[in-house]
């Protein structure tokens, strides 16, 4: 089987060549400053409303690589602090992506372990209730399924399907080497004829 480097382009660039549904809400971002980007196959989980129990089993069980992808039942109480980050990170997991919140913030951002999340609360979730494991779920409006190849940075955060990965990750390296290649000035010539164009297609005159 090909192996892709998916950290290697930004979402935004896997954002131009997939639909927008593929594309979590603005509302989950990096919990601490200048995050590194992670990408790799979407471990995902579901927690019952105030209840963490599947998110902290799956630390102990999604493959080194992964990024666990959490469904929270609410954004009342956390879902995960500084021991669990810590003890992820030991286990090789490459990050978490929680439509929830968290908290140990401090202790989260001193290990290094990139979480991107809903924001912080204080008060912990209990441990008594099962949800999904390694299961399908939504987070941040986009329905994950597991191996789906999951990328966030800065700029939000990309759901490839695992089943067309391959193909998104072929269709944004074009795309990006092309822009790379292209000067400002270049840019800038054909962004003015496109857009006068546009503006001339649809009945607007200076």
């Amino acid at each position: 089987m090909p192996q892709y480097d998916y950290v290697a382009l930004a979402p935004t660039d896997y954002a131009d060549v997939m639909d927008r549904g593929q594309v979590m809400d603005r509302g989950i971002r990096p919990m601490w400053a200048s995050m590194p980007r992670i990408a790799g196959p979407a471990y995902p989980v579901r927690c019952q409303p105030g209840d963490n129990l599947m998110l902290h089993a799956a630390i102990y069980r999604a493959p080194a690589g992964s990024v666990v992808v959490v469904q929270a039942g609410d954004l009342d109480y956390a879902v995960s602090g500084g021991n669990v980050c810590a003890t992820a990170a030991q286990n090789g997991i490459a990050g978490f992506v929680i439509d929830g919140v968290i908290r140990d913030i401090g202790e989260v951002r001193d290990c290094g372990f990139p979480v991107f999340a809903r924001g912080i609360v204080p008060k912990p979730g209990g441990k008594n209730a099962i949800g999904v494991l390694n299961g399908a779920v939504h987070c941040g409006g986009v329905a994950v399924s597991p191996g789906d190849i999951v990328v966030a940075d800065e700029e939000g955060i990309a759901v490839l399907p695992h089943d067309r990965a391959g193909e998104l990750y072929a269709a944004a390296s074009t795309r990006a080497e092309k822009e790379a290649a292209r000067s400002l000035e270049q840019w800038q010539q054909q962004h003015r004829k496109l857009v006068d164009s546009k503006l001339k297609e649809l009945g607007f005159g200076d």
